[in-house]
């Protein structure tokens, strides 16, 4: 039988037993804490790394279906708003002569601006990106390149009198990739600067000021629905004489525009429809809405079904 004493001493360890236990633990996770933060240093650099990779093999992948060296421009479906990201950028040249706008001109459609630069200057990348397309056309660009933006966007810099990249090689905006010229069909050294979404023709004063040497805005959202309206107003306030023309959206129905002469005379046609990913939705409930199911448009995404998808990215569901 134990004595009072005994009893006594034996609650008091009891005691101190538990009141020793959360300090254990408090000493457990303090010890822990220090791996917790280098794991997870090491989780996003690897992430990082994995979208580094990823932008590189294919920039803007959430927006076009594929890569490839052969056309200039490939038209496909617009979406009716997308936010284009215009920090980081570098204007192409330096020069701030425009001489001559978007849009309508001697009877057909100028898709670019035309900015006086001399044989020989240095022609700048717009923004970060991958260089899809180096080549010469003699009825038209020229000496060009093309680059896909990892903003969506791609540029094309036209009759040039050198290329200095070459076809999928990274590059960084500001990193020249070119000197001016008046190689092609052009009457008079100068650079012509293209700004395209989906293939389709954007017209560049809507983004950059070359008078001013900046961009107008850190984003900008193209819309469908306002787009004319606000092109017509980029050239009245930033083109040739701050003179408006018709720079409407030509949006072409065959499957393909190049800037060759097109060597089939029956291209075919299609239509092409992207769904907005919205806050919340995830790919059976988009497959549901779409009338389709998970595995087809995964398919056409070149996804797989396991797949996270995110707010605001573009899916081909047709």
């Amino acid at each position: 039988m134990l004595t009072k004493r005994q009893f006594k001493n034996i609650a008091i360890s009891f005691v101190l037993t538990i009141m020793a236990t959360p300090v254990m633990g408090q000493d457990l996770l303090a010890k822990q804490a220090p791996i917790d933060r280098r794991m997870k240093a090491v989780d996003s650099m690897a992430l990082k790394r994995l979208f580094q990779a990823e932008s590189y093999e294919n920039p803007a992948a959430d927006l076009y279906n594929d890569w490839n060296n052969r056309y200039a421009h490939k038209a496909t479906v617009l979406p009716d708003s997308f936010r284009i990201d215009l920090r980081d950028f570098c204007m192409p040249t330096t020069s701030r002569v425009l001489t001559s706008n978007f849009g309508a001109r001697w009877g057909r459609q100028h898709k670019g601006l035309d900015i006086k630069v001399y044989i020989g200057d240095t022609i700048r990348a717009a923004f970060s990106g991958k260089v899809r397309i180096v080549r010469y056309e003699g009825r038209g660009y020229g000496k060009y390149v093309v680059i896909r933006h990892n903003n969506g966007l791609e540029t094309i810099y036209g009759h040039m009198s050198k290329q200095l990249v070459t076809e999928d090689q990274e590059v960084r905006a500001g990193d020249p990739i070119g000197l001016g010229g008046n190689t092609g069909r052009s009457t008079g050294s100068h650079l012509h600067f293209e700004t395209r979404l989906c293939g389709i023709a954007l017209n560049p004063a809507l983004m950059f000021d070359f008078k001013n040497q900046d961009v107008v805005n850190d984003y900008y959202v193209f819309r469908k629905s306002t787009y004319n309206r606000e092109s017509a107003e980029a050239t009245r306030l930033r083109g040739v004489g701050g003179k408006a023309v018709n720079g409407d959206l030509d949006i072409p129905q065959q499957s393909y525009a190049s800037a060759e002469p097109a060597t089939s005379k029956g291209a075919r046609t299609h239509t092409t429809r992207f769904h907005k990913v919205a806050k919340g939705e995830t790919l059976s409930s988009i497959a549901r809405k779409r009338g389709m199911t998970v595995s087809a448009i995964c398919k056409l995404n070149h996804i797989k079904t396991t797949t996270r998808i995110r707010a605001g990215q573009i899916l081909r569901y047709n």
